[in-house]
């Protein structure tokens, strides 16, 4: 499913928000092995379960088609810098949910992008109908755990000793929920 072009000014920024395209394949691909190195809030070391072009063509062109899932990319300076997915479910017990993740550009973090990608993925969920949307998120990360719960969401459970990081030592994931309707 596809939304419409949002513009943001955020601190002198400017970035729009819009569905990802076929044609951004190459760009995502590349994205996504910086995004991985720049922090350890994702669950993936920088070249792990790699997407080239013809995954992310595939994977834009499935989420365009279904009416469960949603992928919309972040824009500076006609880069793209972050992204974010919602992903349903066919399953008819699981087909009210979706889950939801982020990332931005670590250069870009503070301008309000990753908030900017949850009210569109948040506004869509709802128009969508969608009764549920889910979220892991790292323990440390704070800010990201600060952020969902102004927007709803709640702790529904955490995952304890989750992720090894570079340190050597386990961190849990907090499981988020917010619930419409």
């Amino acid at each position: 499913m596809v939304i419409n072009q949002q513009i943001y000014h955020v601190k002198g920024l400017q970035y729009i928000i819009r569905p990802a395209y076929i044609r951004d394949a190459e760009e995502l691909s590349h994205l996504r092995v910086q995004l991985d190195g720049e922090t350890e809030n994702l669950d993936r070391e920088p070249g792990e379960g790699y997407m080239d072009k013809s995954d992310f063509e595939k994977l834009i062109q499935r989420d365009a088609e279904s009416k469960r899932n949603l992928f919309v990319v972040a824009v500076v300076h006609n880069k793209i810098v972050g992204f974010s997915r919602c992903q349903g479910n066919e399953l008819k017990r699981f087909a009210h949910k979706v889950e939801f993740g982020v990332c931005v550009a670590k250069a870009c973090w503070g301008y309000g992008i990753g908030k900017g990608l949850l009210q569109q993925s948040i506004l869509w969920a709802d128009d969508a109908g969608m009764k549920k949307m889910t979220l892991n998120v790292l323990e440390t990360n704070k800010k990201a755990i600060d952020l969902y719960e102004k927007f709803g969401f709640e702790v529904e459970g955490v995952l304890k000793n989750d992720k090894v990081l570079s340190d050597g030592k386990c961190y849990s994931t907090v499981v988020m929920g917010r619930f419409n309707g």
